[in-house]
């Protein structure tokens, strides 16, 4: 079978590299799986070319379906792991930054400033102009401590 002589085989094997292509211009670690069930349609049409197109999409959306499953699989057992854990965490990336009190804390709430950044804070009193060191982070506010001087 050929669609305006193209064979099935090599349709469904440009479908794959269409697929393959895509997925590394727009990466999302999805449409490899769907590349490889075109690919694999693509091979059973080299060896069975006479197969009808309904007997090939039923091919490929199996296929598609075991492609995903065994990827899914693979993702949960070998989860990828970054090398900076806190990536996508701004606020956990702060904790041990030194920062400065922007509006007064007073009564435990104020203000403080990171590099362009202003947070809302809870720790011990201090004046405008304080320096503090942030200890951790909790529901986006940060929680600061006073910074030990330095010895003279």
């Amino acid at each position: 079978m050929t669609i305006d002589g193209l064979s099935a085989g090599a349709f469904w094997l440009i479908a794959a590299l269409v697929l393959g292509v895509t997925e590394l211009i727009l990466p999302g670690v999805f449409l490899v799986f769907i590349a490889i069930a075109a690919a694999i349609t693509g091979v059973v049409m080299l060896a069975l070319p006479d197969l009808p197109p309904i007997v090939q999409f039923a091919s490929f959306a199996i296929w598609s379906g075991v492609a995903v499953v065994i990827g899914r699989r693979w993702y949960r057992d070998y989860p990828v792991t970054s090398s900076d854990p806190m990536l996508n965490d701004r606020g956990a990336r702060l904790i041990g930054e030194i920062v400065t009190v922007e509006q007064a804390i007073v009564s435990g709430a104020g203000r403080v400033r990171q590099a362009d950044g202003s947070w809302p804070a809870r720790g011990p009193d201090a004046p405008a102009g304080a320096r503090m060191r942030v200890v951790a982070i909790e529901a986006g506010v940060l929680v600061v401590e006073a910074v030990a001087l330095p010895a003279a």
